[in-house]
């Protein structure tokens, strides 16, 4: 590896360690994106009611939650490196079990196994890259891991475009007689397969080690990243940030030791992961196709639609990783609050504006492609914003001493407000419509901008050693 860059920094090795990193983050996009096509097979097949459906769906959440707590404890024990094998392992077991499902409880399991190694990476990915990268250039490549979950997401709706177009529909059998929705699922394992191989090839975070009291080997890994002269003054640095307090992180260490209640740095965790959430954005990565199709498109243009989006907010992402050094992570965050504001009232005045057919929303002329712009605006607001921020964020934030804690509390919040809209979207446009259901996403993102400029301070161009609780 050649060094370069100032500093004697090995900025071939960071960004390789980024990219692999970022493939957990490939692997969560994908497996959150996959089941977007594949409703109307899991129906066909296990023949389950609204609820069912609704929980078949979202029970990957369940396991996201626990995987978002779990995986944050298991990497002050276990490492960085170790916890995203064991979520590489666990991708490669969802997607064969969840293609293979014969009963909807099979099903589920399969799901809920994705859905930790999907929490795992959703919080172990941002705060490995965030523990080797350099405070100058750390939110450009934190922010890849946005563009990674999006690539996902694309590849996801791409695959299941191209497998339900060459089988006919996603319930006509492809390869082998099986399904395509079968196949859908199945095309994970590929890159599992591949972000295993390569976790192998990369060292454990240098921050982690020191936390373990593990200088000699923390100081080859930096050695490694950034030289040796850099790598000594980095060590002492990162030394010095647990000299008062050298006992293995636990989760009391959230609670501030002089007044006994949670630090506050935490509360503004649990809120950014918590308002990523509440502002709805995955009624649009999950029930995409669902939504197109209420409102009059066809199954194939409701996935190709889906495809569009997850181009945009490829696009989106790359504008964020320009811009997120420069003008740092507050004033993204709560221009993409009002972006999405706006956009979400838009979408909410072109369903108000249509009538039931046969079950079908049908818009006046000019409603349905206000809505189609609306809702691709909104994903292009998030995703320029509380997409790839919040990670960035999450990674970064806390002190060293409870960056495992403060990611297992803020990942699992984020994961249950997911789960809670993501089972709810279904019974809520049952009961209320799309109109009513979207206002209801349209009020977080309001109070999120408000939120923004009241709680979150500014960490662009800080070291981690440099962090307050």
């Amino acid at each position: 590896m050649q060094q370069a860059m100032s500093g004697g920094e090995n900025t071939r090795l960071i960004v390789l360690i980024s990219v692999v990193a970022t493939i957990g983050g490939f692997l969560f996009g994908f497996d959150s994106g996959v089941i977007n096509g594949t409703q109307d097979g899991l129906h066909q097949a296990f023949r389950s009611g609204e609820w069912m459906q609704g929980f078949e769906i979202a029970s990957m959440l369940l396991g996201c939650a626990v995987g978002a707590f779990s995986a944050g404890r298991l990497a002050d024990r276990l490492g960085r490196r170790n916890v995203l094998i064991v979520s590489a392992v666990l991708f490669l077991l969802s997607a064969i079990g969840a293609g293979a499902a014969s009963s909807s409880a099979m099903f589920i399991v399969a799901r809920v196994l994705g859905g930790f190694a999907v929490g795992a990476a959703s919080v172990i990915s941002p705060a490995y890259i965030a523990e080797v990268a350099p405070a100058r250039y750390r939110g450009r490549l934190a922010t890849v891991q946005q563009i990674a979950i999006i690539s996902g997401l694309t590849v996801a709706f791409l695959s299941n475009y191209l497998l339900a177009a060459t089988a006919g529909a996603s319930t006509e059998a492809l390869w082998g007689g099986h399904a395509a929705w079968r196949w859908m699922f199945w095309m994970q394992a590929v890159p599992s397969l591949l972000f295993l191989a390569l976790l192998l090839t990369i060292p454990e975070s240098p921050r982690y080690l020191m936390v373990k009291r593990r200088k000699d080997e923390a100081l080859q890994v930096l050695a490694r990243l950034y030289g040796g002269v850099e790598a000594q003054a980095k060590l002492a640095e990162i030394d010095a940030s647990l000299s008062t307090d050298h006992h293995r992180p636990r989760l009391s260490d959230l609670r501030n030791k002089g007044t006994g209640r949670i630090r506050p740095i935490v509360w503004v965790g649990i809120g950014l992961a918590t308002f990523q959430q509440l502002v709805g954005i995955n009624v649009v990565f999950y029930y995409g196709a669902v939504l197109w199709q209420a409102v009059g498109f066809s199954e194939n243009d409701a996935l190709l639609i889906n495809v569009l989006s997850g181009a945009l907010s490829i696009g989106a992402c790359i504008v964020t990783v320009l811009l997120i050094d420069r003008i740092g992570r507050k004033p993204l965050l709560w221009v993409g609050s009002a972006g999405m504001a706006v956009s979400l009232a838009l979408l909410v005045a072109a369903f108000a504006s249509g009538s039931l057919v046969d079950t079908h929303l049908q818009l006046p002329a000019g409603m349905g492609t206000l809505a189609l712009v609306a809702a691709n605006a909104y994903v292009v607001f998030f995703n320029i914003s509380w997409g790839p921020v919040m990670w960035v964020m999450l990674g970064e934030m806390f002190p060293n001493q409870i960056r495992g804690s403060g990611l297992a509390v803020a990942g699992a919040a984020q994961w249950t407000a997911n789960f809670a809209v993501t089972v709810t979207f279904p019974i809520l446009l049952a009961a209320t419509g799309l109109a009513a259901t979207y206002s209801i996403y349209l009020v977080a993102a309001v109070i999120s901008v408000f939120f923004v400029l009241r709680y979150v301070h500014e960490t662009k161009g800080k070291e981690l050693e440099q962090m307050e609780g």
